[in-house]
C-alpha cells in the first residue's frame, strides 16, 4: 500500500493504528461468532487446525465404512433367513417321512412322496434366492467387511453350499420310492439324512450369528469412535460464544472511544482555521 501524501500529527497516527487494530478485532471476532469456532484457518493456529482436521478426516473415514458394515449385516441377515426357512422345510420333509413310516397303504405312501420331492425341489429354489445385493451366502459366497479407515482391520464372512444338502436328500428320496410303498429302511435312512441336514443349518446359523454379532457390535463402536474424534476436533477448533460476545461488546466500546480521540486529536490542526 501506498504511504499517504498527506501528513498527520502523532496524535492521530497513533489513533489510527489503533482503531485500525481494533477493526481487525472486531472482524475476527465476527468470524469466530459467525462460524462457532476459533480456528477456522490454518493462520489461526496452524497445530489446532491441522490436529482437528485429521480427527475430522479419520471421523469421514469411519463413517465411509458403516454404509459396508450395514449392507454385510443385510447380506448375513438375508442367509439366516434362507437358513430358517430350509430349515423349516427339512422338518415338513421329516413329518412327511414320519407319516410315511405310519401307514402301509401304498396309495399314502404314493401321495406322500410326491409331497416330499416337490417340498425337497423347493430347497435349491429357496437357497438361490437368498442372496442380498449380488452375494449369495448360501451359495459359496464371501462377505469381506472392513472396519477401520486402512482396512486393517476387517472380518470375512464364508458362506456354504446349501443346495447341496437339499440336493443330496431330493435325490435319496428319489431313489428310494419303493422303499416308501413297500418297506421301512428307505424311511429310516432318509429320516437320519434330514437329522444331519438339519444340524449342519443349525451349525451354520450360530457361525452366521456370531459374525453378525461382531458386525453390529463393531457398528456401534464406530458410531462411539466418530463421536469421538468430532468431539475433538471441537474442542481444538470451537469458540467460546459467552467470551467471544463479551469481546465484540468491548471492541465495540472501544472503537468508539478510538474514534472520539482521533477527533480530539485532530483539534490541534483545526485550530488553524481560526486564523481565517
Amino acid at each position: 500500500m501506498a504511504i499517504s501524501d498527506v501528513s498527520l500529527t502523532a496524535g492521530m497516527r497513533s489513533n489510527l493504528l489503533q482503531l485500525q487494530g481494533t477493526s481487525k478485532l472486531i472482524d475476527r471476532t465476527q468470524e469466530r461468532l459467525s462460524t462457532g469456532r476459533q480456528v477456522n484457518s490454518a493462520l489461526d493456529n496452524p497445530t489446532n487446525f491441522f490436529a482437528a482436521q485429521a480427527h475430522m478426516n479419520r471421523a469421514a473415514d469411519f463413517s465411509n465404512r458403516k454404509d459396508a458394515m450395514a449392507e454385510s449385516v443385510q447380506q448375513v441377515k438375508a442367509a439366516d433367513a434362507g437358513i430358517t426357512a430350509i430349515t423349516s422345510m427339512l422338518s415338513a420333509a421329516k413329518g412327511l417321512v414320519e407319516s410315511a413310516a405310519a401307514t402301509s397303504i401304498t396309495t399314502d405312501r404314493e401321495v406322500l412322496v410326491t409331497q416330499f420331492n416337490t417340498l425337497m425341489s423347493q430347497i435349491d429354489q429357496l437357497s438361490s434366492d437368498s442372496g442380498y445385493r449380488g452375494t449369495n451366502l448360501l451359495n459359496q459366497g464371501t462377505v469381506t467387511v472392513n472396519f477401520n479407515e486402512n482396512a486393517s482391520s476387517k472380518l470375512t464372512v464364508n458362506g456354504f453350499n446349501s443346495t447341496s444338502i437339499g440336493l443330496s436328500v431330493s435325490q435319496a428320496g428319489t431313489g428310494a420310492n419303493t422303499d416308501w410303498k413297500t418297506g421301512t429302511a428307505g424311511l429310516n435312512t432318509q429320516s437320519a439324512m434330514l437329522d444331519t441336514a438339519i444340524n449342519n443349518l443349525r451349525t451354520q446359523s450360530k457361525s452366521l450369528s456370531a459374525n453378525l454379532n461382531i458386525i453390529t457390535t463393531r457398528q456401534d463402536f464406530t458410531d462411539k469412535m466418530i463421536s469421538t474424534l468430532q468431539t475433538g476436533a471441537d474442542n481444538l477448533t470451537l469458540a467460546d460464544m459467552n467470551n467471544e460476545g463479551a469481546n465484540m461488546l468491548m471492541l465495540q466500546t472501544r472503537q468508539s472511544l478510538g474514534t472520539t480521540a482521533l477527533s480530539m486529536s485532530s483539534q490541534a490542526a483545526q485550530s488553524v482555521l481560526r486564523l481565517f
